[in-house]
C-alpha cells in the first residue's frame, strides 16, 4: 500500500459523520426575578459589572449542606439518609449500569481476538480388505476480526454512551440534592409540630387552671354557669389540638424514617424551631452560573449530547461497512508434530458491505434520531426555564414568609396582651367571660399560626437552596 493510500485510510478513519455538539442558546435573564425591586433591576451592562465582582457571584447553592443546616442532629440525619436511602442507592446502581454500557459500546471500536483448539480421534476396525486404523488430529488456532470505523459510527456510539454515563451521574447528584432538601424539610416540619404541641400543652395547662378558678367562683356565687361552660370551651379547644398534633408528629417521624432508609422509629431532636440559624438575606449568584450548578440542567444537557451523537450513528449506516478477519494456527495428525514442520495454517479476508435498498429504513432511522434530538433540545430549554422559575419562586417565598412571620409575631404579642387584659377585666367584674373566650381563642390561634409561619420560612430557605443547585456535593 502506498503512503498516499495509507494517508487516505487514516484520514477517513478520523472522520465522524453527524453534527458535532454545540451547547444551544438559552434565554438567560440578567438577574433573578425577586432579588431586587423592578426599579433596581440591573441592565445587561450592569450585569456584566456584577460578573466581575466576586461578592456578587457568591451563591447559597455553592455552600455545603452542613454549612447551611447547622443543627447537629439534622446533619446526622442527612448523613444517615445519604448512606441508607434507597433512592440514592438505586441511582448509584444506574451509574454502574451506564459505566458497564460504555465499556460494551467502546469495545466495538477495537479488534476482537479469540483462540481455540480441538483434538479429534477416530478408530475403525478391519472391514474386509480395509485394514483397521486409528487417526488422531489436533488443531490450535487464533482468529481476529475488526470492523473498521471509517465513518465514526462506533465513535459516535461511544460518545453517546459516555454522555449517558454523565447524565446518570448528574441524575444521581439530583437525587442526592433532593434527598438533602427532603430530609431538611421533613425535620423542620417535625420541629414545627413539636413547637405547636408545646404551645398547645402550655395553653391547655393554663386554661385548666383558669377553669378551676372559674368553677370555684361559680360555687361561691360570684360567677354563673355560663362562665364555666365558656371556660370549658377554651380547655377543650386546646386539648383537642394535642392528640391531633401527636398524630401528625408520629406520621412525620415515620415519613422521615423512610427517608433515612429505616423502619418507622423515633427521631432525635436538636435545636428548637425558633433556634434554627438562618440569614434574612441570602446570596443567589449569577443566573448564568445556574446552568453549571443545577444537576437536572446538566443531566438534560448530557441527554441532548447523547441524542446528538446518535444522529451520527444513524447517518453512518448510509456508508460502507468494512471488516477485516484473519486466522492462523497449527494442524497435524500427530499431536507431537503439532508445532513442527509444515503444520501452520492461516487465512486472511476482507469484506465491504454497501447498503443499496433498505426500504426507507436508513432514512427513517436518521429522521428518528433527529426528532429525538429535537425533543431533548426542547426538554433542555424547558428545564433551564423551569430552573429560573424555581429560583424566583423560592426567593419570593423566602422574603414574603419572613415578612409574614414578622407581622405574625406582632399579632401574637397583641393577642396575648388582649387576652391578659380581658382576664384582668373579667376578674375585676368589668366584663363577662365571652370577652375572655374571644381573646384567648384569638391568641391561641395566632400562636399556632406563628409556629407555622416560622416553619414556612425555614422550608422556603430549603427550597431556595435546592433551586440554586445546592446539596449534591
Amino acid at each position: 500500500m502506498t503512503l498516499s493510500a495509507i494517508g487516505a485510510v487514516l484520514w477517513m478513519g478520523a472522520c465522524s459523520v453527524g453534527p458535532n455538539y454545540k451547547r444551544p442558546a438559552v434565554n438567560v435573564p440578567a438577574s433573578f426575578r425577586g432579588v431586587v425591586s423592578p426599579a433596581d433591576e440591573p441592565t445587561p451592562a450592569s450585569a456584566n459589572s456584577m460578573a466581575n465582582d466576586g461578592r456578587s457571584t457568591a451563591s447559597l447553592g455553592n455552600e455545603k449542606w452542613w454549612e447551611v443546616f447547622q443543627d447537629k442532629e439534622l446533619q446526622e440525619l442527612i448523613r444517615t439518609a445519604l448512606k441508607n436511602n434507597y433512592d440514592v442507592r438505586i441511582a448509584a446502581t444506574r451509574v454502574l449500569q451506564a459505566q458497564a454500557q460504555l465499556g460494551v459500546t467502546r469495545a466495538d471500536q477495537l479488534p476482537s481476538l479469540s483462540v481455540g483448539g480441538n483434538v479429534t480421534g477416530t478408530g475403525n476396525p478391519q472391514i474386509g480388505p480395509i485394514p483397521s486404523y486409528q487417526l488422531t488430529q489436533g488443531q490450535v488456532s487464533a482468529s481476529a476480526a475488526w470492523n473498521l470505523d471509517f465513518w465514526g459510527r462506533y465513535r459516535r456510539a461511544t460518545e453517546a454512551a459516555r454522555a449517558n454515563l454523565l447524565a446518570s451521574e448528574w441524575a444521581q447528584k439530583a437525587v442526592v440534592s433532593t434527598l438533602v432538601a427532603d430530609v431538611a424539610r421533613s425535620y423542620f416540619l417535625l420541629r414545627q409540630l413539636d413547637y405547636q404541641l408545646e404551645i398547645s400543652k402550655g395553653t391547655l395547662a393554663s386554661r385548666q387552671d383558669s377553669l378551676e378558678l372559674t368553677k370555684t367562683l361559680e360555687e361561691h356565687g360570684i360567677n354563673n354557669l355560663l362562665d364555666v361552660r365558656q371556660s370549658e370551651q377554651l380547655v377543650y379547644t386546646a386539648s383537642a389540638e394535642v392528640p391531633d398534633l401527636e398524630r401528625q408528629i408520629a406520621n412525620q417521624e415515620n415519613a422521615l424514617s423512610i427517608l433515612l432508609g429505616n423502619n418507622p422509629e423515633d427521631i432525635p431532636r436538636g435545636l428548637k424551631l425558633t433556634e434554627q440559624p438562618h440569614s434574612p438575606e441570602v446570596p443567589v449568584g449569577l443566573p448564568s452560573a445556574l446552568l453549571e450548578r443545577r444537576p437536572d440542567i446538566r443531566e438534560a444537557e448530557q441527554n441532548l449530547i447523547a441524542a446528538n451523537a446518535q444522529i451520527g450513528v444513524a447517518r453512518a449506516a448510509y456508508f460502507p461497512q468494512i471488516s477485516l478477519t484473519g486466522s492462523g494456527g497449527f494442524e497435524s495428525s500427530k499431536l507431537t508434530n503439532l508445532f513442527q514442520g509444515p503444520a501452520g495454517i492461516w487465512s486472511l479476508a476482507g469484506s465491504i458491505t454497501q447498503p443499496i435498498f433498505e426500504g426507507g429504513r436508513l432514512k427513517s432511522g436518521v429522521r428518528l434520531a433527529e426528532a429525538q434530538h429535537d425533543q431533548l433540545l426542547l426538554s433542555y430549554q424547558q428545564t433551564v426555564q423551569g430552573a429560573f422559575r424555581d429560583v424566583s419562586d423560592a426567593l419570593v417565598a423566602y422574603r414574603k414568609y419572613r415578612e409574614f412571620r414578622i407581622q405574625q409575631q406582632l399579632l401574637v404579642e397583641s393577642a396575648r396582651d388582649a387576652a391578659h387584659l380581658s382576664e384582668l377585666r373579667f376578674k375585676a367584674g368589668s366584663t363577662d367571660y365571652l370577652e375572655v373566650l374571644t381573646n384567648e381563642t384569638n391568641a391561641f390561634s395566632a400562636e399556632l399560626a406563628l409556629a407555622q409561619a416560622q416553619g414556612n420560612e425555614l422550608n422556603s430557605l430549603v427550597q431556595l437552596y435546592l433551586a440554586l443547585g445546592g446539596g449534591w456535593e
